[in-house]
């Protein structure tokens, strides 16, 4: 059966493709948490597993003895992939390849690009002007990530289409269709041999101060980077550093477009702006991965068998009502909020400083420029499928300050 087809009983045969799941799937995981709190689907190669609570979604990402992160994306039938270390890595081999990246990734590393990023910002709105209407997923969400990722790996700004058609193969249409995985992947890592032989040959702009430089002269271990592992890493950093943001982005401001009451308490007061970031990573939080089961093993009253896989949802774990008040209502103000939007474990996102810093600052420039917006009449809101959940399409209408 297509992964595609409709569901009819979501806890035996479910599809993270269905349009409902795409949609909406709050209320199918907060029936499964009630009723089958581990769901099992057979649409997928060797059978996939869904839980739905944080507990079991926390058990699953802290144990690499029998969860492997080889494969991080359900698909419909197993695919030869390369590597993208570390998000594909188990130890021993994880912790060199991770502990490589961390230095870019601090706090005070990301600050370094928060004034390019108000930069940014500032270009995309004015671009915008004094429309009365846009689309702020397309012309604005979409473009932050994609113009700070270029900063930090030293590419060109222009080749921004070409990573967003990338994206949009790989993880939107890949899962079901290897042969466009494939394609998109061939040309990533083409790109990104490109791009080593300049730097190799000392050609060409930020030689010396970008992070595919520091990749190619890093050693682990004494040893240097394989090239196999230099164009994996570069991939998961083009990659994961732009669709995750811009879905963030996007999906806050698509609520914040939908909730006036939200809207215009963020635009009066900017101090609200931490507490409204977590929560909205928590309710909206746009990244599930896939582990695959290695060793056979139980957690509540599911046998994991091996060669399946199973669906890492972190936005499912994010709406359990065993761990937060009134876990489907949006909170700005929310204090306690323990969310795992940026995942658990030796895994969770690198980018997570870098991450919210960039929703931060989209926000705030956003809200100097358009206290109050919303969803343009008839609008038509499309939510991505997949890995990365978050709006496409955001047209709204704008009433400037």
């Amino acid at each position: 059966m297509s992964s595609k087809s409709p569901v009819v009983d979501w806890a035996t045969d479910w599809s993270h493709f269905d349009s409902k799941w795409v949609e909406d799937p709050f209320p199918i995981w907060k029936e499964l948490r009630a009723q089958c709190p581990i769901a099992h689907s057979n649409r997928f190669q060797d059978g996939a597993y869904f839980p739905s609570s944080y507990e079991y979604v926390r058990a699953i990402a802290y144990d690499s003895e029998h969860f492997s992160s080889r494969r991080i994306i359900v698909r419909e039938s197993k695919v030869d992939l390369q590597p993208n270390p570390p998000i594909t890595s188990d130890p021993p081999e994880h912790t060199g390849a991770r502990r490589l990246l961390l230095p870019a990734f601090t706090a005070k590393a990301a600050e370094k690009y928060e004034e390019k990023t108000r930069r940014v910002c500032r270009d995309l709105l004015d671009r915008i002007g004094d429309s009365r209407t846009c689309d702020a997923a397309i012309q604005y969400a979409q473009h932050i990530p994609v113009l700070v990722i270029v900063e930090i790996l030293g590419l060109p700004a222009e080749d921004g289409e070409r990573f967003r058609d990338w994206i949009h193969r790989l993880l939107e249409i890949g899962p079901v269709n290897p042969v466009v995985a494939k394609e998109a992947l061939d040309e990533i890592t083409d790109y990104f041999r490109a791009q080593v032989a300049i730097r190799r040959s000392k050609e060409g702009d930020h030689i010396g101060n970008d992070l595919i430089t520091f990749l190619l002269n890093a050693t682990i271990d004494g040893y240097p980077l394989t090239e196999a592992h230099l164009l994996g890493t570069l991939r998961l950093l083009l990659v994961a550093g732009i669709d995750t943001t811009w879905s963030a982005i996007g999906a806050s401001l698509w609520h914040l477009a939908t909730h006036a009451s939200d809207r215009h308490r963020l635009a009066e007061d900017f101090s609200l702006l931490p507490t409204a970031i977590e929560e909205l990573l928590r309710a909206y939080s746009p990244v599930t991965m896939a582990r695959e089961v290695t060793k056979e093993t139980s957690l509540g009253n599911c046998r994991f068998s091996v060669g399946s896989q199973v669906l890492l949802s972190f936005p499912a774990a994010n709406r359990d009502p065993a761990i937060f008040d009134h876990p489907d209502e949006v909170r700005i103000d929310r204090t306690e909020n323990p969310h795992v939007a940026f995942g658990l474990g030796r895994h969770r996102c690198l980018g997570s400083n870098l991450a919210r810093m960039e929703l931060r600052v989209a926000l705030e420039e956003w809200l100097k420029r358009f206290a109050d917006f919303e969803l343009a009449e008839g609008a038509i809101v499309r939510w991505s499928e997949g890995t990365v959940r978050g709006p496409r399409t955001i047209p709204v209408k704008l009433k400037p300050r």
